[in-house]
């Protein structure tokens, strides 16, 4: 939903915490835009729904944690451990397929649950898994809280990550298009901004914490300084070899049935060059309350 005013379209946020409800609502149309997992995206469009992917969330932003005092040391101490995953159809869980390959495992070497993100810290606070993977900031959680640690970024063992993307129904692409530019340059902008200043990533923490996401605004502060470039807001145009390999591993793993041509899932005219926005943050208007759900 947006409304219309002289200092341009305001959008109308959702907040979702867990992924089969995303991908109804979208598929009912209670949603026309929405961040959603890369192989969903995929998969989805396959199935028929009319979804285009137009830009990407971030970049990395995913960590595999372990307990503090585990005996998890690298990736094949993961054999037989019973680790989380946000979904089937999360690029989490094809990056862990990935480095099982790379470590010569067999699939099935180690025990991937499916879990809803924010279950994720709780869950190994308790003991009920060994370790999970997840995107920011449920990874940072259990690390800020004390019992929990990194045994890697995915900055490190796939860089360039990608977790979600932005899609957008093609009947708002075909309709509207104008309000999918205005979108994606609202997001890009704000990309360009968050990476050129951590002051700036700061002031986002603050804002995000308190009025969109209610969290702590110091574990995302946390999220967006340690390290620096734990998260990456900046080159964020869908690229096709980025999502050949994506839709090839997946495939092969048996997460998609059949392969599609990245031109069907995705309409990347969208994401201009950021060097042709400008985002003047002083005079965005104040977030309103109760309106990030």
């Amino acid at each position: 939903m947006t409304e219309h005013g002289e200092g341009g379209s305001f959008f109308r946020s959702q907040k979702f915490t867990d992924w089969p409800t995303v991908k109804e609502s979208l598929i009912a149309r209670e949603i026309e835009a929405v961040f959603i997992l890369a192989p969903m995206a995929m998969q989805l469009r396959a199935d028929g729904v009319p979804i285009k992917v137009v830009y990407l969330g971030h970049r990395d932003g995913t960590a595999i944690m372990v307990g503090t005092d585990s005996d998890i040391h690298e990736f094949g101490d993961l054999r037989g451990k019973r680790i989380a995953i946000p979904s089937r159809f999360a690029n989490q869980n094809i990056l862990m397929h990935k480095m099982m390959r790379e470590w010569d495992m067999p699939f099935g070497s180690i025990d991937l649950v499916e879990m809803p993100p924010p279950d994720h810290p709780s869950a190994l606070a308790a003991g009920a898994i060994d370790g999970y993977i997840v995107g920011e900031p449920f990874a940072a959680q259990s690390e800020v809280d004390g019992y929990g640690r990194v045994l890697y970024h995915t900055k490190d063992i796939w860089p360039e990550f990608i977790s979600c993307v932005l899609v957008v129904r093609e009947e708002l692409i075909r309709d509207n298009p104008s309000v999918v530019q205005e979108l994606v340059d609202g997001i890009a902008s704000s990309g360009k901004w968050l990476d050129e200043d951590m002051a700036h990533r700061m002031d986002a923490a603050e804002v995000a914490g308190k009025y969109y996401y209610r969290q702590d605004p110091e574990l995302l502060k946390f999220v967006l300084s340690k390290p620096p470039d734990r998260v990456k807001y900046t080159h964020l145009k869908p690229a096709k070899d980025d999502f050949d390999e994506i839709m090839e591993l997946a495939v092969d793993m048996g997460v998609l049935k059949q392969r599609i041509e990245f031109e069907e899932y995705a309409d990347d005219r969208f994401a201009r060059p950021l060097d042709e926005l400008g985002l003047d943050m002083d005079k965005l208007p104040a977030p309103r309350i109760g309106e990030g759900r």
